[in-house]
Parts: structure tokens; C-alpha cells; sequence
């Protein structure tokens, strides 16, 4: 990933087709000592291609990876639901019930450095 980036970095600077050289000075910069194979491996893969169009054809790619998120179930008709205007009241009494017991652990009666 490292690589990728590097390349990135360099072409957003104005380098249409970053060396071997580039590529090894931005990894130097950060402390990173390049791999050969690796950078060889991006170079090769990215020489001559327009990086915007790579960059596209690989969010196109991820538009079909699924996410992972939570699957949304609809209610059955005539079950109860929650209102969702309940919510945000059953969250403002809890916040509320937490001040209160903070409040009383400082009326103790003495402190810390008493």
C-alpha cells in the first residue's frame, strides 16, 4: 500500500510517470526503506496508465464489494413499532439520572484534599 501511495503522491505532484527514483525518495523522506520487488511490481502495473481512469475502474470494483452493514427488517403489518420520537426521551431521562448521581458523590461531606 505503501507503494500505491507513493506512486499517488508523486503523480498528484505533477509526475505523469513516477521512477523507481521518485517513488524511493518519498518513501525515504518518511523513514521507509523500499522494497525492490514491490516497487518494481507497482511501477510495472501502473506505467502509462492515466491514474485518474485506474483509480475509477478500482471504485467501480469496490461498488460490488458489500459492506457489511446492518440489514434493515421492516415491521409486520399491524405489529407495534417503536415511535421514533420515544427515543430521544428514554436518552435524555438516562443522561439525566447520570447528573443526578454525580452530583451526589461531591456532596459528601468532605474531599479530596481535606
Amino acid at each position: 500500500m505503501r507503494y500505491v501511495a507513493s506512486y499517488l503522491l508523486a503523480a498528484l505532484g505533477g509526475n505523469t510517470s513516477p521512477s523507481a527514483k521518485d517513488i524511493r525518495k518519498i518513501l525515504d523522506s518518511v523513514g521507509i526503506e523500499a522494497d525492490d520487488d514491490r516497487l518494481n511490481k507497482v511501477i510495472s502495473e501502473l506505467n502509462g496508465k492515466n491514474i485518474e481512469d485506474v483509480i475509477a475502474q478500482g471504485i467501480g470494483k469496490l461498488a460490488s464489494v458489500p459492506a457489511g452493514g446492518a440489514v434493515a427488517v421492516s415491521a409486520a403489518p399491524g405489529s407495534t413499532a417503536p415511535v421514533a420520537g420515544s427515543a430521544p426521551a428514554a436518552e435524555e431521562k438516562k443522561e439525566e439520572k447520570k447528573e443526578e448521581s454525580e452530583e451526589s458523590d461531591d456532596d459528601m461531606g468532605f474531599g479530596l484534599f481535606d
